[in-house]
């Protein structure tokens, strides 16, 4: 019967960076029963990083970068011989798991759910890129976290005035700088915000000191260890960043 299962082998390509993008399902549906804060609610966020920390303790990817209910995924050593269907499956079920588990650990959403829980599910796909396709990919991403603040700011903001009907439609074709300004001429200045509502949150690999004794010589000694590291305070996605962190190389 395994004859007849459908590209079961299909693997991803050889030499390329492998990331791997997962969604949440119906997550627009998920947050009135959830009752989050707009245009964002910090318990949420931290729920979505806990996630990405459960898979990062079970795959150690190289990076990961999340904002709304996206998370994108960099492997350096790539699971299940790269089987396409493997990582999906494997992936996004991981992810449902994990974050259902968050939900319920949390006095404020599990009661919110408790009477009205649905399944959580998230989708996956997998993009191989070169090293440029994988830094202007994180940048398109980090520039779409701030379209979303744009957007979600002005939009909440123009619901004070108008109905949802008539926010929606002002908002139509808006350019970025056009956000801006109805938003400071609000009083509201973008640029004050969180920057981890501008840009996203990502995990990679941090190198820290550890001191340590040796018994045999009796003296100390320094090694270096690499622990995952949340950034919220993230700086703009380019090959420098992703240099300075270790990512790529030259």
């Amino acid at each position: 019967m395994k004859d007849c299962e459908i590209y079961s082998d299909l693997r991803v390509p050889c030499g390329s960076n492998i990331i791997v993008r997962v969604d949440g399902r119906n997550f627009s549906k998920l947050a009135p029963r959830l009752e989050l804060e707009k245009p964002y609610d910090l318990d949420f966020v931290g729920i979505m990083v806990a996630t990405c920390q459960d898979f990062f303790q079970e795959f150690s990817p190289c990076f990961m970068y999340t904002f709304s209910d996206e998370i994108n995924i960099l492997l350096d050593d790539v699971p299940f011989s790269g089987r396409l269907e493997k990582l999906n499956s494997v992936f996004a079920s991981f992810f449902a798991g994990s974050f259902t588990r968050q939900i319920f650990q949390s006095d404020r959403f599990s009661k919110l759910l408790s009477t009205t829980f649905k399944s959580i599910s998230f989708d996956s796909r997998v993009i191989p890129l070169n090293t440029d396709g994988m830094v202007e990919y994180f940048k398109d991403r980090q520039d779409e976290a701030w379209r979303n603040c744009l957007n979600g700011y002005a939009y909440w903001t123009l619901l004070e005035e108008y109905g949802k009907k008539e926010a929606a439609l002002f908002l139509k074709g808006k350019k970025k700088q056009e956000l801006h300004d109805l938003l400071f001429d609000r009083n509201i200045n973008i640029m004050n915000i969180p920057l981890w509502q501008r840009r996203g949150v990502a995990i990679y690999r941090e190198k820290v000191i550890v001191e340590g004794y040796n018994p045999v010589k009796q003296e100390k000694i320094v090694s270096h260890r690499w622990k995952p590291y949340v950034d919220w305070e993230l700086a703009q996605f380019n090959r420098e960043f992703f240099l300075s962190k270790d990512i790529i190389t030259e």
